[in-house]
């Protein structure tokens, strides 16, 4: 099976086999408490006193405290809590004590959420204020100078998480000193654990929180710097274990894991070195800029993590890229783990000052310092070959002529939709109901494919589509006469190779009726698909056959296309559904089954999974799913299992077909993340 590549490290990382021994060890063989008196619990706590000594050197701690807990999360809410009881205490006593909370806009979410959360509960009733930053992520000193003054606590990180822009923490120090702010200082040391030099204890940084699974420990373990006369109130409280900073017993397994990897750091004979890391990122980057044109990378480099890049591709979103990356199975993230699957931009390179395309098309591709030759090689292989198919599909310009498609293409955005006729033999197209987010999408397609436009039509009158002319440029006839709709006004019907299509008047509306015939007649039997933006199917019926599908311009609810038939009766969800035992059996009772891989052209080229199933999958993209629809309501219904990355795809395909008609429909749950299948190369 072929060995993914994982490059999103910032997110979290494998666990070192050292520190999985260790952790074994700590559970089979020193499975003591650490509180207990007796040998047994002696061992337990020989092993953690080791670990919290490894920790304490290698980060300068000096006289200050270093707990263990599980993770940046709680170190931050641990700090946050601690320095706000400390400024309500000295407020209550009459201190000044500034009237704001400074965060970094590029911090992590749990910062500001932490401040927002205990200033609240402790009713402080403090400023919550952000620091800018400029457009190389550096914050805005000039800002924070006039701000130090009246700030009660300031929160900067070490290195950003998103693109590992490394923080001047000497100039934040120094100005901190020489504007004579008493403000606490916060710094989130989460990316720089073994990426970036520390001594604490020489800086005047009262609390850095780290987290142990950035840095091949395993998840649910951290720790918590405090410098020596920080304010300190603990989080948890109960029997006292940590020195009473942090009580519920240890969690031996993790802190031996975290020792392992302490310990590897502090001998220098496990990871790599700065300038190792820095050229393998320099592979990497070239790699991109070959294999996708116009990629603009996000962080500048000479002030970054050199396990770190962030970049956007014109034109591309980050879905798109993602879904690309991860058919090649290299695992990249857009942003930060915590809010990847939120469909928005990045607040960190919106704070950058980023251009929208780029902030909502950033992808984050991360490796740690484990990483080695052989790793990189393979990823910047894989790289080529997701640029490859994304030339083939038309997402990203090519020298090359792509294989022109046939039928019908759905271009798709926030339940808006765009539809594309295609004829391969006659290289020519008709597209209908233009979308502005789509204009470039549709230059590029036209472009790649060399078609020649037909026609550019809306089902509602007035529709702009000088832009999309413009763009298209010889591509399309601009010079023929045409009507409010933008239907060519010397035609009855407009002939693309075997397809026909009418227009059809409704009032305000224009409906299109699109089929095969041999001339400019358009018989209801032979009509396939019906365009309009408000389909109904009363009105339509005697125009129509059963097997007619309607093509809506507003599909809010993903559902491709209506059967002009009544509806089918519903089946039970589960029926619908097959995980990764029942589908082998299923294949093995149905052996003319057919597996539709639903993931979009590029990404079924991308992909080099070798399958399981013992079958090849035949590619029907959602965007071509109701050409396909249309064919599959016809003649004997062969049992088809849709499939895509996570499944989520391929249940709405399968939901489709079985509104349709279509009775043995069915989706693989999971997906290929599940059950990896064969595919057709």
């Amino acid at each position: 099976m072929t060995t993914e590549i994982y490059l999103d490290g910032n997110a979290t990382t494998a666990v070192l086999p050292a520190a999985i021994a260790a952790a074994a060890d700590a559970m089979g063989q020193r499975y003591g408490n650490p509180s207990s008196s007796h040998g047994t619990g002696l061992k337990a706590k020989v092993l953690l006193d080791q670990t919290r000594a490894c920790a304490v050197r290698l980060l300068g701690v000096g006289d200050g405290r270093l707990m263990f807990n599980s993770g940046a999360t709680e170190g931050i809410q641990t700090a946050v809590l601690s320095a706000l009881v400390a400024l309500r205490e000295r407020r209550e006593r009459g201190e000044a004590i500034g009237s704001l909370l400074v965060y970094g806009a590029t911090e992590h979410k749990a910062v500001p959420e932490s401040l927002a959360h205990w200033n609240r509960l402790l009713g402080l009733n403090l400023t919550l204020q952000k620091l800018p930053v400029d457009q190389d992520g550096a914050h805005d000193l000039a800002q924070l100078r006039a701000l130090a003054p009246q700030a009660a606590l300031v929160c900067t990180m070490a290195a950003n998480n998103e693109t590992g822009i490394v923080t001047n923490l000497a100039a934040i120090e120094v100005l901190l000193a020489e504007t004579g702010s008493a403000a606490y200082w916060l710094v989130d040391c989460v990316q720089a654990l073994g990426k970036l030099d520390l001594d604490l204890a020489s800086t005047r940084i009262d609390y850095a929180p780290f987290s142990g699974h950035k840095l091949y420990a395993p998840k649910g373990i951290g720790m918590l710097y405090v410098r020596a006369g920080a304010p300190f109130t603990p989080l948890i409280m109960g029997g006292g274990q940590e020195s009473g900073q942090r009580s519920g017993t240890e969690n031996m397994a993790g802190i031996a894991a975290l020792g392992a990897v302490l310990s590897a750091l502090e001998r220098g004979d496990t990871f790599r070195s700065h300038h190792q890391l820095a050229s393998f990122r320099a592979r990497l980057a070239d790699s991109l800029r070959a294999a996708l044109p116009g990629v603009v990378f996000n962080n500048p480099f000479d002030k970054s993590l050199p396990t770190t890049l962030n970049f956007s591709v014109p034109g591309l979103s980050s879905r798109e890229l993602m879904d690309v990356f991860d058919a090649a199975q290299v695992r990249v993230s857009s942003g930060s783990a915590c809010s990847a699957a939120k469909a928005a931009p990045s607040y960190v390179l919106d704070a950058m000052h980023a251009p929208l395309w780029r902030s909502a098309g950033a992808i984050r591709m991360s490796f740690g310092p484990l990483a080695d030759e052989a790793t990189i090689a393979d990823a910047c292989r894989r790289i080529e070959r997701c640029g490859a198919a994304l030339r083939a599909s038309c997402l990203i310009p090519s020298e090359r002529t792509a294989v022109p498609h046939d039928g019908l293409l759905q271009l798709g955005v926030e339940g808006a939709c765009s539809w594309m006729v295609l004829d391969a033999a006659s290289r020519s197209c008709i597209v209908i109901d233009p979308l502005p987010d789509m204009i470039a999408r549709i230059e590029s397609y036209v472009r790649c494919q060399n078609y020649q436009v037909q026609a550019i039509v809306s089902t509602s009158p007035d529709v702009d589509r000088s832009m999309l002319i413009s763009a298209l440029g010889r591509h399309v006839d601009c010079h023929a006469a045409t009507d409010a709709y933008g239907w060519p006004s010397a035609v009855h019907a407009i002939q693309l190779g075997t397809q026909t299509l009418l227009s059809v008047a409704d009032g305000a509306a224009r409906h299109y009726l699109l089929g095969d015939a041999a001339d400019a007649t358009l018989p209801p039997q032979a009509v396939r698909f019906v365009f309009s933006a408000r389909p109904t199917v009363e009105a339509l019926r005697p125009l129509t056959c059963a097997q007619t599908l309607l093509c809506p311009t507003r599909d809010e609810h993903n559902q491709f296309c209506v059967g002009m038939a009544a509806p089918a009766a519903a089946e039970a969800q589960a029926a619908l559904q097959l995980d990764s035992a029942a589908l082998d059996v299923f294949l093995q009772a149905h052996p003319n089954a057919e597996l539709i891989d639903v993931r979009e052209p590029y990404e079924f080229a991308a992909t080099i999974t070798p399958g399981t199933a013992g079958r090849s999958a035949r590619s029907v993209p959602l965007s071509r799913l109701a050409e396909h629809a249309s064919s599959w309501l016809h003649g004997e219904q062969t049992p088809l299992v849709f499939f895509c990355r996570s499944g989520n795809r391929s249940l709405k395909a399968a939901q489709l077909l079985r509104r349709l008609g279509h009775g043995q429909a069915y989706s693989l749950n999971g997906g290929l993340a599940l059950a990896p299948l064969a595919h057709a190369a």
